[in-house]
C-alpha cells in the first residue's frame, strides 16, 4: 500500500483481524484510484452502560475519510438504532461500499465524464 494508512479504535479492544480487512478494503479503494493521498478510519462503540460488562448490543460508528488531490471524501455510519451495526464487519462494509460509490463519483467528475442536469 502506498497511501499513509491511520486507524483508530475507541470504546473497542485492536482486532488484528479488523485491521487486516480495513487494510485489504482500503487497497480495493487504491487500485480503483492510484492517487489517494490519505486515509483515516476511526472505529467507534458507544456505552450507554458505565460498566464494561454490557458491551454487546451497542452498534459500532466507522468514519472514513479519503485525502484526493483537491477534495476530503468523508463517509460516516452513526446508526440510531441498536441493533444495526452490531457486527464490525457489516459496519465496515457498508461504510466501505459508500465510499467506494463516493470515490467513483468523485473519478468521474476529475475526469469530466459527469453527465449534465436537465434544467428544470
Amino acid at each position: 500500500m502506498q497511501i499513509p494508512l491511520q486507524i483508530t479504535f475507541h470504546g473497542v479492544d485492536h482486532s488484528d483481524a479488523v485491521e487486516t480487512r480495513i487494510r485489504e478494503k482500503v487497497a480495493k479503494l487504491e487500485h480503483l484510484f492510484d492517487r489517494i493521498t490519505s486515509c483515516r478510519v476511526v472505529i467507534e462503540q458507544h456505552h450507554r452502560n458505565t460498566s464494561n460488562l454490557h458491551h454487546k448490543g451497542e452498534p459500532f460508528h466507522i468514519r472514513l475519510a479519503l485525502t484526493v488531490p483537491g477534495d476530503e471524501l468523508v463517509v460516516k455510519r452513526d446508526p440510531k438504532d441498536s441493533h444495526v451495526n452490531e457486527d464490525i464487519y457489516v459496519a465496515l462494509r457498508e461504510a466501505f461500499a459508500g465510499m467506494e460509490r463516493q470515490l467513483k463519483e468523485y473519478v468521474d467528475r476529475s475526469r469530466g465524464n459527469v453527465k449534465a442536469r436537465a434544467q428544470a
